[in-house]
């Protein structure tokens, strides 16, 4: 079965623990949530079926051995396990960027899962799936898109329900929401609480304008 693919693209990674590495980007089409700070609503419907070869095709030419698929909401697509495991394969380091909603559990242990846990301000909270936490591999990652102290004792809150045999080996990002929040003052709830997490600037979004596509 075909995939259908808003873009692809090579850029700099500009979120996770791989922030800065040069990276080929699998945009898939279609999302499930309609989260109110959203970036990418233009991957809502746009696309072009393509095939798992012609993917991997297309990729093999930017000659570059890190790879995120993302979206929209790659796992809605039915295929995107297979592909995932097809670029493992290859030997490609892949990372899968996901919104949380949909069952994880059937994606590759290879791959490194980008989990996105929606806070109040995106207005999909209620879509989070927390039994995923049970199903996080050694180097997966979660996400906390954070607009305003709010989400951050949402987040906070979160943290506690990862499974104690699951901290020591997952990253924990806190993004602050482009344009939302002051990256300091964030910084500096972060230090007060003294908790162990990542700041995660979108450095894409300082390199190019925050609305470019491609990058």
């Amino acid at each position: 079965m075909p995939l259908k693919v808003n873009e692809i693209f090579l850029s700099i990674q500009g979120e996770s623990t791989r922030a800065g590495l040069p990276c080929v980007f699998i945009r898939l089409t279609g999302c499930n949530l309609r989260c109110a700070y959203c970036d990418t609503s233009y991957a809502y419907e746009d696309g072009t079926m393509m095939e798992s070869e012609a993917i991997m095709e297309k990729v093999k030419g930017f000659n570059c051995p890190l790879i995120e698929i993302t979206g929209g909401e790659p796992l809605i697509q039915d295929e995107t396990p297979q592909l995932i495991k097809g670029l493992l394969d290859a030997g490609y380091t892949v990372l899968l960027e996901t919104n949380g909603s949909q069952d994880i559990s059937m994606v590759d242990r290879r791959c490194i899962k980008i989990m996105d846990i929606k806070c109040p301000s995106s207005g999909e909270e209620g879509h989070n799936d927390l039994k995923n936490l049970n199903s996080l591999s050694e180097g997966d990652e979660l996400k906390f898109v954070i607009a305003d102290k709010r989400d951050y004792d949402f987040a906070v809150e979160t943290l506690a329900l990862i499974p104690a045999d699951k901290r020591g080996f997952i990253y924990v990002n806190f993004s602050p929401c482009f344009g939302r929040i002051e990256p300091q003052e964030l910084s500096e709830w972060i230090l007060r609480d003294k908790l162990n997490v990542r700041l995660n600037m979108q450095i894409h979004k300082y390199i190019w304008p925050p609305d470019k596509r491609g990058v």
